[in-house]
């Protein structure tokens, strides 16, 4: 059985992508999500980065459905946009779809499960926090944030109570390590002393 630590430490992971900014149903007609951003920070790449980092792994855990990918490039004045496609009411599928490809090479590769285009919201997002991006992207797409349960808001408070315990302990352990070296100190002076007047 693995130790309280590990356990806590995926139980955090798991509710990470459950719980928090981005976790949100997007309403039935978004197809895809495409965003394009530079590999390097610099020249205001670093909101869309983070929005991918955050907020697009809660995104896609709701809506697994949803083609969500990513073009980054090597070149940092290369815009950073994202485009949010949507499909005809009509043409939706059911929920019970298989899930979208999640990545792409290029930004010209389509889906393989491809469903036709009523049309694309393009936005600028260089410049642009991460939290900006996603209220852009929740208005844009119409949607429904998600609550937690209460079970998964008492295991988010159990997990913030063993990381404040463990803290405490990290500084217990490191002052009690720190008696133990004065103290060797103490006895290593003292034995020297001793050994001189020998």
């Amino acid at each position: 059985m693995a130790n309280v630590a590990i356990r806590t430490k995926g139980l955090k992971a798991l509710l990470d992508i459950r719980i928090g900014p981005g976790a949100a149903l997007l309403s039935k007609d978004v197809k895809r999500i495409h965003l394009d951003f530079a590999f390097k920070s610099d020249g205001g790449h670093m909101g869309p980065r983070k929005f991918w980092r955050n907020h697009l792994p809660r995104l896609k855990y709701y809506n697994p459905t949803v083609s969500m990918t990513v073009n980054r490039t090597n070149d940092p004045t290369a815009p950073a946009t994202l485009l949010i496609h949507f499909a005809p009411p009509s043409s939706s599928p059911s929920a019970t779809a298989s899930p979208a490809p999640s990545s792409s090479t290029t930004p010209s590769t389509a889906p393989s499960q491809h469903h036709p285009i009523d049309r694309i919201e393009a936005v600028d997002v260089r410049n642009m926090r991460d939290n900006e991006i996603l209220t852009r992207v929740l208005e844009l797409t119409e949607a429904v944030p998600y609550e937690a349960t209460p079970e998964e808001l008492a295991e988010l408070k159990e997990v913030e109570d063993f990381k404040r315990s463990s803290g405490r302990d990290r500084e217990a352990q490191a002052r009690l390590n720190e008696t133990r070296k004065q103290e060797q100190a103490l006895l290593d002076q003292a034995r020297g002393s001793a050994a001189k007047a020998i």
